[in-house]
């Protein structure tokens, strides 16, 4: 598959869309990672990265994002990520994201994750904030996001 973004691309190009508004909560850095994969999927059919994004108590998280971020409350910037790696109708996907997601504060955005099927069917089976790693699949995402 001709694929060849990363989630750190997808991050550091939010990060260069939130520029107001910097330094973010790595927390809300997921969410805005987590919403641009899915409105990708539905306006392009296609994500913008292969790295799974699983559904953890506060809400989806990419797994190899949170290594990298990991012990950090807020971010301004990555050491990772190449801007050069996106296409411009993924830019274009991304920047709408951040613009219609990233006035919010972080709880709400977990708020919002959380009343939404994706996160909620990867969660089937677990309390409130109980630990689980289930990948939310493209699929789910896709349907979902699309009937909205």
């Amino acid at each position: 598959m001709g694929l060849m973004s990363d989630v750190f691309d997808v991050a550091k190009y939010v990060l260069t869309k939130c520029d107001k508004r910097l330094p973010i909560t790595t927390w809300k850095l997921q969410k805005l990672v987590y919403y641009s994969q899915a409105w990708s999927l539905v306006w392009d059919d296609k994500p913008l990265f292969y790295e799974p994004i699983e559904a953890w108590a506060n809400g989806p998280v990419c797994p190899r994002l949170y290594e990298e971020h990991k012990g950090k409350f807020k971010i301004s910037e990555l050491t990772r990520g190449k801007l050069s790696a996106l296409t411009k109708s993924q830019k274009e996907t991304i920047e709408k994201v951040v613009a219609f997601y990233g006035k919010y504060e972080p709880q709400y955005l977990s708020e919002l994750t959380h009343a939404e099927r994706p996160w909620k069917e990867a969660r089937k089976g677990l309390k409130a904030g109980e630990r689980g790693n289930r990948v939310i699949s493209h699929d789910l995402m896709a349907e979902y996001y699309g009937g909205l």
